[in-house]
């Protein structure tokens, strides 16, 4: 739950808390726990890309031999994943010749045109029904191979192995790990409907993890990816989930007087920090993933939300009004003195920090308008990555290159994502339900 959010159970800091105090009188209505393969969503998200990084890398994907009636075009998921990542640009090629993994090519063929680096791979159907995948990454400047690999997968698995091809062609590439085959989740809300959404990193392939008449807010991952920790209003107050992806099954891990809320992972999975109101006041408190040793983190009368630890496992960041208006502030994971982190601007919330420790992103308001932030924690350098005036709760993704978020475009809200420099972003628009609440998930472990 962010701190506005917080904030609407406490005191009248804006005219949203108001109306969530009316939400959470609201009567018990039936909520749906579903597997996360369970049921699919119906409106995938469209990207449109608006910015470039300043050096991109001229590639080509042939056509994968043998993709014909297949369910996915490897082809097309490869080159869409580098083209949006925004430092790749393709070349389309009209040649007639096919190839795949094995062919001989001639680099220097490939470079007089604009190639540096050329994709080329097959799928075969096998007669147990499953696939044969097979893919060769040629840097044609160096005149070799930079990899060829092969996958025995499901049909089903295609996507995923067309992102994770993908991965390996930008890692190769460009030194650090690619994010394509990671996946996304966030709230769809339509009227009288709330669904807790699993995609892909490029926003295709959404599977309905929960489905409520009640409000959903603040999903988090675990650091394995294979659960969600969520507040659900199901009942006549905020709650605090942990949903297992897998079989959708879910355990109510803070269910105590008042409001219970804004939940986050610690690095090792081990611990979760939620935001109480049991004590009066908002505080963060500290527990075991089994529930037990709850553990209390901050005192005093102003509001203390949106906890998130740092990967090292030292600190946790989080918002607080201790000092007037909202700033974020920084402590050790077992509490005590904190120290304060944001001083451009008079309201900053949401802090999200970044893998590797050093960039903290955040929510602020400036001249009226909500806007994303990143400050370089060394340097105490900020940058406003966005403008569109009403963004929302940033979250890095797992290789710290990018910054996902929700604003509002046409009036309805959407996701877009921004490199943490500012120079890389593109929109995840739906046509459909207002899209909220993002949180981009981790490294999927092979």
């Amino acid at each position: 739950m962010n701190y506005a959010n917080q904030a609407m159970y406490l005191q009248p800091f804006t005219a949203l808390w108001s109306r969530l105090q009316s939400t959470a009188g609201i009567l018990l209505l039936a909520i749906f726990a579903l597997a996360v393969t369970a049921i699919p969503a119906q409106a995938q998200l469209k990207i449109d890309i608006t910015g470039v990084g300043t050096n991109q890398i001229a590639f080509s994907a042939a056509p994968f031999q043998g993709n014909q009636g297949l369910p996915e075009d490897i082809r097309k998921v490869i080159e869409d994943d580098l083209v949006r990542s925004g430092f790749f640009r393709a070349i389309k090629t009209t040649s007639n010749v096919e190839l795949n993994e094995a062919t001989l090519i001639d680099p220097s063929a490939w470079k007089s045109i604009g190639v540096d680096a050329l994709i080329v791979g097959s799928v075969k159907k096998l007669p147990d029904g499953r696939l044969d995948l097979r893919f060769n990454l040629h840097d044609t400047a160096q005149q070799k191979s930079l990899g060829k690999f092969s996958y025995t997968i499901a049909p089903s698995a295609l996507r995923l192995h067309a992102h994770k091809i993908a991965d390996y062609v930008y890692e190769k590439l460009l030194g650090e790990k690619g994010v394509f085959s990671t996946r996304l989740a966030y709230v769809e809300k339509a009227p009288g409907r709330y669904r807790l959404i699993i995609a892909d990193a490029d926003g295709a392939n959404p599977q309905v993890a929960l489905a409520s008449k009640e409000p959903i807010i603040s999903p988090s991952w675990s650091p394995d990816g294979t659960q969600l920790a969520y507040v659900s209003f199901e009942t006549r107050k905020p709650v605090v989930f942990v949903h297992t992806l897998a079989t959708g099954r879910r355990k109510a891990m803070a269910n105590f007087k008042g409001s219970n809320s804004a939940p986050a992972w610690s690095a090792n999975g081990q611990q979760l920090a939620v935001v109480l109101t049991k004590d009066g006041g908002s505080q963060i408190f500290s527990m075991n993933v089994d529930g037990s040793d709850l553990n209390r983190l901050t005192s005093g009368s102003g509001i203390n939300t949106e906890p998130v630890y740092s990967h090292d496992g030292r600190s946790i960041y989080f918002t607080s009004d201790r000092g007037g208006g909202p700033q974020v502030y920084r402590m050790s994971t077992n509490g005590g003195n904190a120290t304060r982190v944001t001083f451009e601007g008079g309201y900053n919330i949401s802090p999200r920090i970044s893998p590797d420790d050093k960039t903290l992103t955040y929510v602020t308001r400036r001249d009226g308008q909500f806007r994303i932030a990143a400050l370089d924690l060394a340097g105490g350098t900020e940058m406003l990555l966005t403008n569109t005036g009403r963004d929302e709760s940033p979250s890095f993704a797992p290789n710290g290159r990018y910054i996902l978020y929700a604003t509002k475009l046409g009036g309805k809200g959407t996701l877009a994502v921004v490199s943490k420099d500012g120079r890389i972003r593109y929109n995840l628009s739906s046509s459909g339900a207002d899209i909220s609440e993002p949180t981009w998930g981790p490294f999927i472990n092979d």
